[in-house]
Formats: C-alpha cells, sequence, structure tokens
C-alpha cells in the first residue's frame, strides 16, 4: 500500500451536472478536490458529515444555512454537519479543497484508498 496520491490519476465521479470529485480518504477524513463548470448548481441539500474548504481558483457563489457569498481564491467555508448549503458555478470553472469527517462513503470510489 502506498502513501502517496497522483491526483490526476484519481477516479472522477460527477454529483451533480457539471460537479466532478476526485477523492482521497483515510479511516476519519476524506479530501475532494471539487471541478465546478459555469453556471452548474450543487443543490441545497445536508449531511451529517462536518465539511471545511478552501476555493482555489475560480469563484462560485456558496449558500450555507441561509447566508449567501462569492468565494474567491483563498475563502474558505465551514460547514457543520445537517446545515444546509449549496453551490452555484459562476462564468468559468472553479477548483475547491473540501475535506470531511467522517468520509463520506456516498463518495467514495470504489478504486481508491
Amino acid at each position: 500500500m502506498s502513501y502517496f496520491l497522483d491526483s490526476s490519476e484519481i477516479t472522477r465521479k460527477e454529483v451533480a451536472p457539471g460537479v466532478v470529485l476526485r477523492t482521497m480518504w483515510g479511516d476519519k477524513v476524506m479530501m475532494s478536490l471539487v471541478e465546478v463548470a459555469p453556471a452548474a448548481i450543487v443543490p441545497i441539500h445536508s449531511h451529517p458529515n462536518e465539511q471545511t474548504g478552501i476555493m482555489m481558483q475560480g469563484e462560485f457563489e456558496m449558500t450555507i444555512g441561509g447566508e449567501t457569498r462569492v468565494l474567491k481564491p483563498g475563502d474558505a467555508y465551514v460547514i457543520p454537519g445537517g446545515v444546509e448549503h449549496g453551490v452555484v458555478g459562476s462564468d468559468g470553472w472553479s477548483l475547491a479543497l473540501d475535506i470531511f469527517s467522517p468520509p463520506r462513503e456516498d463518495y467514495k470510489v470504489t478504486d481508491q484508498a
């Protein structure tokens, strides 16, 4: 078992039209590179997992607990478990890094970790 991953070789999983993830995980934490296409939408939803993240490239509009902001590179967010949130893509592509604890079983791709 290797402790190193090449993120370009990780299988992508589409979770909403135009929203693609590349996930890596251990027993207690999951990291997800989130690619958001222009105008793509992650509908308002919630899950029991805590989620934190940081915008790496581009921008998108994020709503958390009824508060909406446009996030740009360097902006970060914290979403407690059970709090509703969603994303609307901007005019261009964007990339964010999400961290989940515990890992989301529905985001695991069987040929990873």
